[in-house]
């Protein structure tokens, strides 16, 4: 609830105008039972019709009142709900993209997706009824027991009898509704990890015939959340029969004893209707605040697997420079770096020691599972490493901030993504390049002509991660997106796999041409990628078996020799 009152908070002027709309329209509601009691009880004996069409018309302007009021008030919940959402979803998305390795992969993206999505909805859901029927329903009930028992306390009674009866149970409720909603979120998450995991898949799943194998998957997680939210909405619903019952009995009491207090003299029969109207109103305002309790439960759980995400600490703080800091004239160094993903003692990386100077280039080959990708994320930071140190320009990684750093790369990873927008924009990417920086990366990715052979040219639009690309036009145009720039640092994560050897070769040759001060980092599954390369680096398991050129490692490292003559079909 912190997190929901903390976002409404810069909006108090506009809910306080709210509210105050929505008293005087409530309170204009509770006159009209009242105005009509007494048109029944004073104003119609005397027969006067002036009077009575008088206060028939302050009837009417007390519904008009009301309606307007209420519409306004509805409108301005609405507004500050929307804006208030936005304001979180904002600062959600936010921290989700600034979240560390670590801690993105503790999450997970089926349950930042639903937090961000449907936990947020139910949210704004929620703040929306806090403010309509969270000032309305509250006034009506103690509104309506006031005026009822001014007009007469011993039919009041029966609700001053009700109401207590009905709060308790809706309390007792609500306590066990709030674990519930939170388990349904959570299968949610678990629906969606599924779901994301077919789509991505989906190919996979249609070659190896799996659909059914998939369907019965996705059924067990459905299944698991529909049973969650079945059992959360039953124990939500139970306070609803059970008003409706108490509040019925209330009612037939109300006429039995009011019929004998009238027979008896004691009340006028008018007092029976407007108790009759002012019962009705009440046990609308009862079950607008069930529904209110209902909505809470659901939205605190959500605000809590919310507030758990913006409350998250920053992992990878920025160290200051004095002590991080090394005399050397590389431009990239790993000083005996350790590292794992999960710091269970099992390591990724093991004293990986080297060093590059500016404008060098770097291959780095090994079997999967190696650690070629675990450089490239330590050397960005996305991840921290365990012991050792990694250098740009003498200063420790850790000392840049972020947008520092990052800013220094260009990048190609594995399985890179290509948005749903022009080839231009998907190659400038929001960095304000120039036609010119833009038309020089694709002519050195090679990718230029494909391009300019287009009806739109680089106004020609993909789709959605690509689709109406082939492999290798995608894998070269992310390659123009990482040079465009001219970055510090250039890194091509198995970025040619799509490529034949000629493109492959061109384009390698391209990029030393243009982009030759560029330190370049290459991981590839191919000899013929890197060979011509300054340093290479072989890895296995972790662990540097093999550090120098080409042909240093087919004197000195059995397993690039085996790579080579395996691939080149030689015999070095």
């Amino acid at each position: 609830m912190n997190l929901i009152l903390r976002y409404m908070k810069p909006h108090v002027r506009r809910i306080t105008g709210g509210l105050m709309l929505k008293l005087f329209g409530t309170l204009s509601e509770l006159l009209i039972p009242y105005i009509l009691e007494y048109m029944i009880d004073q104003i119609v004996p005397l027969g006067d019709v002036t009077r009575v069409l008088f206060w028939g018309m302050l009837m009417i302007l007390g519904a008009l009142i009301t309606r307007t009021f209420n519409v306004k008030a509805n409108r301005l919940a609405v507004a500050v709900a929307a804006d208030s959402i936005c304001k979180l979803r904002h600062d959600m998305f936010q921290k989700t993209i600034n979240l560390s390795g670590s801690q993105f992969d503790k999450f997970g993206l089926p349950t930042l997706t639903s937090r961000m999505t449907s936990d947020s909805y139910n949210v704004q859901d929620f703040m929306v009824s806090l403010q309509s029927m969270g000032i309305r329903s509250p006034i009506t009930l103690i509104g309506g027991i006031i005026i009822t028992m001014i007009m007469d306390p011993v039919l009041s009674g029966i609700l001053c009898v009700l109401v207590p009866i009905l709060g308790v149970v809706i309390y007792l409720v609500t306590r066990h509704g709030i674990p519930l909603y939170d388990k349904v979120q959570t299968s949610l998450d678990r629906v969606i990890r599924v779901m994301r995991e077919n789509i991505t898949g989906i190919r996979v799943v249609k070659a190896l015939s799996k659909e059914q194998y998939e369907k019965k998957r996705f059924q067990e997680a459905n299944s698991h959340l529909t049973n969650d939210d079945i059992r959360a909405s039953i124990t939500m619903a139970t306070p609803s029969p059970l008003m409706q019952l108490t509040l019925n009995i209330g009612l037939t009491l109300v006429v039995i004893v009011g019929a004998r207090r009238v027979n008896n003299g004691v009340i006028q029969p008018g007092v029976i209707l407007a108790f009759l109207t002012y019962f009705n109103m009440i046990l609308q305002s009862v079950m607008g605040l069930n529904r209110i309790f209902m909505m809470a439960s659901k939205a605190v759980a959500s605000a809590d697997r919310i507030d758990l995400i913006l409350q998250v600490p920053d992992d990878q703080p920025v160290l200051p420079v004095d002590g991080h800091e090394i005399e050397t004239d590389a431009h990239i160094v790993f000083d005996h770096v350790f590292f794992s993903y999960h710091k269970t003692g099992e390591q990724c990386l093991s004293d990986i020691d080297l060093s590059l100077k500016q404008g060098e280039s770097l291959g780095i080959i090994g079997a999967t599972g190696s650690g070629k990708t675990s450089i490239v994320n330590l050397l960005m930071r996305f991840y921290d490493c365990d012991r050792g140190g990694i250098y740009i320009h003498g200063k420790d990684v850790r000392t840049y901030s972020k947008d520092e750093l990052r800013e220094m790369f260009g990048v190609v990873f594995q399985n890179d993504t290509i948005f749903n927008d022009t080839l231009f924009e998907n190659i400038s990417f929001g960095r304000h390049l120039t036609d010119f920086q833009v038309r020089r990366a694709a002519q050195a990715a090679n990718i230029s002509d494909f391009i300019d052979g287009l009806d739109e040219a680089y106004q020609y639009k993909a789709d959605i991660k690509g689709a109406n690309l082939s492999g290798g036009q995608k894998q070269r145009t992310l390659i123009a997106r990482a040079i465009a720039d001219h970055p510090q640092i250039l890194i091509l994560d198995d970025s040619s796999s799509a490529l034949d050897y000629k493109t492959d070769a061109a384009l390698r040759k391209a990029i030393q041409s243009d982009y030759s001060s560029s330190t370049m980092i290459m991981i590839a599954q191919r000899v013929s990628s890197i060979m011509a390369l300054d340093h290479i680096l072989v890895l296995e398991n972790g662990k540097m078996i093999g550090y120098g050129t080409h042909k240093e490692l087919l004197k000195s490292c059995p397993v690039y020799l085996d790579i080579y003559q395996s691939q080149m079909g030689e015999i070095a």
